[in-house]
């Protein structure tokens, strides 16, 4: 039996990889919409990224003590050192940002974001009637369509099958997820592996029926609404099988392969092999041209973690690690810090398979965008003052950040930027004009001063 490694090897990643992709996004594309769509990967973890973690350690005395005061700075990444966990990506810190002091108080923080972070308003403890808007991925998947328009991956709670997500398609609106690597694949790839279903109601259709109860009566006014929003997009999702059947035999030049430990939910795969999995299929179903966008929350508090380097025996729990209990006599700032880099090791993987794969006069990650950060704000209980991303960004991206560390003018400060600011800069950079996206900051309202907008010396 071929391994899953050497099938990306040799098939995902062969000479005839592209064959299928560039014509099959024109197929599903808007009219008018370029040849070579921009790809965006969101990757959500949870306990905070503290902002200490990600700083450059060897930065002058000047400019640490800058940093530390959360003063404006900029400094090139090819001169300085990354931090322990980020060295996996040594090798790219040409496409690589650090960007610090994007505040997120327009979203839910403490210890979970639910669907806030993706849409900047406030989640209510995650109600459907707290859903405000669209949220930022599914904006982008509409500016570079595919025939799954937006994916969303989850390992959040530990759960399997297709399960409740955290994006929005609509206001008041859920999305659906695949929380294992074997749903991921047999749902994103059915028109190959089983396309008696995909001609039928599949699993995901049955799902969104019996969770959105189409059917119910006596409802109030905005889930009449919800409804038949998910009317409309169950006509789609049966069109857009249609279409996956007739051009099946390409799509399953890209068919994943992945090992027999991730059967019925992967209950007995560690979490470094369900990681390694899901980002297999997250790359086939990208280099397949099936999505454009991609939203993986790669852990939340309820995640069980098992098989880290270090704690290979330990059930190691990331809420009591955000509380600094040690697991395995390993201190908790460590293992924290090793979680980090088995999710580094995805971002890695993810951009090294891309940049095998041939797209006009470079490769797929030329045209794609990887953001990691932590859901909930700067730390275990995050109050949403900074929350550090990670950006990962090709040579086509249409911003102009990559290769340096970026501390904006810190919350309540002339100059400060939010996460608002940031949705509204990657749409505005990709085709979107929006004048904001997103809810506004009180304490920028408070202070009357000015927050709208892009960031704009960020667009190229």
């Amino acid at each position: 039996m071929i391994n899953r490694r050497d099938f990306l090897a040799s098939s995902v990643l062969g000479a005839g990889a592209m064959a299928l992709a560039p014509a099959f996004n024109q197929a599903f594309a808007a009219q008018g919409a370029i040849a070579q769509p921009k790809r965006f990967i969101f990757i959500r973890k949870s306990s905070g990224i503290r902002p200490h973690e990600i700083a450059l350690r060897d930065f002058s005395e000047q400019d640490k003590a800058r940093d530390e005061k959360k003063e404006p700075l900029e400094a090139d990444l090819d001169k300085h050192e990354l931090p322990k966990w980020l060295r996996g990506l040594d090798a790219y810190k040409e496409h690589m940002t650090i960007l610090q002091g994007l505040s997120t108080k327009m979203s839910e923080n403490i210890h979970w974001s639910f669907s806030s972070v993706m849409g900047c308003f406030k989640s209510n403890r995650n109600t459907l009637s707290a859903i405000k808007r669209t949220t930022i991925d599914f904006e982008l998947a509409k500016l570079f369509p595919s025939p799954f328009g937006h994916v969303e991956l989850s390992f959040a709670d530990g759960r399997t099958g297709i399960v409740d997500g955290y994006s929005a398609p609509a206001p008041q609106t859920r999305n659906y997820c695949y929380a294992d690597p074997e749903t991921a694949r047999q749902e994103l790839f059915k028109s190959v592996l089983n396309p008696e279903a995909v001609s039928s109601d599949n699993d995901m259709l049955s799902f969104l029926q019996s969770r959105e109860g189409l059917k119910v009566a006596g409802v109030q006014e905005h889930e009449k609404r919800r409804q038949e929003l998910h009317i409309g997009s169950l006509e789609a999702i049966r069109d857009r099988n249609r279409k996956l059947i007739e051009i099946s035999g390409s799509i399953a030049r890209h068919l994943p392969e992945i090992d027999e430990v991730h059967a019925n939910g992967g209950n007995n795969a560690s979490t470094p092999e369900k990681q390694a999995a899901m980002t297999d299929v997250l790359v086939a179903a990208m280099v397949a041209g099936l999505t454009n966008v991609v939203t993986y929350t790669i852990d939340d508090l309820g995640t069980p973690i098992t098989g880290l380097p270090g704690n290979e025996t330990d059930r190691v729990g990331i809420h009591p690690l955000g509380h600094d209990e040690a697991f395995g006599g390993v201190p908790a700032w460590k293992t924290r810090e090793q979680i980090r880099i088995s999710h580094v090791n995805q971002i890695k993987t993810i951009i090294e398979r891309l940049k095998q794969v041939p797209e006009g006069n470079g490769t797929m990650f030329d045209n794609t965008m990887i953001m990691y950060f932590p859901e909930n704000g700067e730390t275990h209980h995050g109050v949403g003052s900074e929350a550090p991303f990670l950006i990962m960004a090709g040579n086509n991206c249409n911003l102009d950040i990559s290769g340096r560390y970026i501390r904006l003018p810190y919350l309540g400060n002339e100059g400060h930027k939010t996460l608002g600011n940031w949705y509204t800069t990657l749409l505005n950079a990709h085709g979107n004009p929006i004048e904001h996206y997103g809810d506004l900051d009180p304490e920028m309202s408070r202070k009357k001063l000015p927050q709208t907008g892009p960031i704009a010396r960020f667009i190229a």
